[in-house]
């Protein structure tokens, strides 16, 4: 199986992963899910170990916090064949680690795994199952389901309750950003302010202390390295408002968090804002992602196309045609190269795709009549009957 699962932030990607999961540690193999940062990671772990609970499935955690002690020692555990599930991030695919037993790779959050990544698991592969996790698959990703060299399931059906999050495109004035907060803070909420560089944090935790003197603001980072324990502190009310990077991007599941403000808006990639906005929205209440830019500056029209993109598709489970419009804005990229997009703009979207699907359709013949010996990574689609259109040509007609 080399499976992508498309679905929204709360959708079953992670209950997908876990039922999977256990099918292959019962039968006697060893599974691996692959988190891109350490604060995923730990959250997966937890809950793998809460969920496996009295199987007798043996987890362990494998990620740059570990102690040089603890690394080792689960590193020879799992060499030995003596873990049966390895939680972590890409240290997980270290050159000392060596699976005698693999049956199984999870891949969460696909999107934030760089190429080198992807082609170290493609080395791993050879008989292995993958299942792929994301709510904004790539364009290269996208394309090369929607054309038939991977399989693809989307998850479309929303958690019961769930609202849309209000989106709105602003700029980053005194008024906008103290109504924003004023507004969660009175119904009892908090806050994340999300801004592209680090520098930037401090100068937005004292311009909203001057909005708000008397509310208590924390702030977080990737290379802070209590990252973790600050996380786990804002969410148990520690401080009403978090400045952060995109760090909490992935897997942070606050419910009391309802107003999202992204700064410098416009530095995110189309799946960065897509993400970041559905860490809000969580419970019952109405949220609200509040994408801002600096007064006075000129958007580009990427940075245009990704803004309209935004305030265009905020219902849920828009997470599919958010992919699909980023592939048309940057292009499918190399489906056997390093570049994970790239400019259609010289044949057109739809030319490209047609041509790259007739060009699989002829690879599949050749290796049908034994032309080709060595294509164990392509995999296809058959071609349609009389009368039928293809998966490609049906998506786009």
């Amino acid at each position: 199986m080399d499976r992508l699962i498309c679905g929204d932030v709360g959708f079953g990607k992670t209950e997908v992963a876990m039922r999977a999961l256990y099918r292959c540690t019962s039968s006697g193999k060893q599974a691996v899910l692959l988190a891109p940062t350490t604060v995923l990671a730990a959250q997966h772990y937890r809950s793998a170990l809460a969920r496996f609970k009295g199987f007798g499935v043996r987890i362990v955690l494998m990620s740059r916090h570990l102690s040089a002690r603890d690394k080792k020692e689960a590193i020879e555990a799992i060499n030995e064949g003596d873990v049966d599930l390895v939680v972590g991030t890409h240290a997980a695919l270290g050159a000392r680690i060596k699976y005698p037993r693999l049956g199984m790779i999870v891949v969460d959050e696909e999107q934030r795994f760089g190429v080198n990544q992807k082609e170290k698991l493609k080395s791993m592969r050879t008989g292995i199952d993958v299942l792929t996790l994301t709510a904004t698959p790539i364009p290269r990703t996208l394309q090369m389901a929607l054309t038939g060299l991977r399989e693809m399931s989307v998850l479309q059906t929303p958690p019961p309750s769930r609202k849309p999050v209000e989106t709105l495109v602003r700029p980053a004035t005194d008024s906008v950003i103290a109504k924003a907060i004023g507004k969660e803070l009175a119904r009892g909420g908090q806050v994340y302010c999300v801004a592209p560089r680090i520098g930037d944090l401090e100068s937005i935790a004292g311009r909203v202390g001057k909005l708000f003197p008397e509310v208590s603001i924390s702030i977080a980072h990737g290379e802070h390295a209590d990252v973790e324990d600050r996380l786990l502190r804002f969410s148990e009310g520690e401080s009403q408002v978090l400045v952060c990077t995109s760090i909490i991007e992935s897997g942070l599941d606050i419910s009391t968090v309802n107003t999202i403000i992204i700064f410098s808006a416009h530095m995110f990639g189309l799946s960065s804002l897509y993400q970041l906005r559905g860490r809000v929205g969580r419970g019952r209440l109405q949220a609200q992602a509040v994408l801002t830019f600096e007064p006075g500056y000129e958007l580009s029209d990427d940075g245009k196309n990704r803004m309209d993109s935004m305030q265009e598709f905020s219902q849920l489970g828009a997470g599919f045609q958010l992919a699909q419009r980023d592939l048309e804005i940057r292009g499918a990229g190399s489906m056997l190269g390093a570049d994970q997009s790239g400019e259609v703009n010289s044949v057109g979207f739809e030319l490209y795709t047609e041509l790259l699907h007739k060009t699989i359709i002829e690879i599949r013949g050749a290796k049908a009549r034994g032309e080709i010996e060595n294509l164990d990574d392509v995999s296809v689609a058959p071609e349609p009957g009389p009368g039928e259109v293809s998966g490609v040509e049906s998506q786009y007609r």
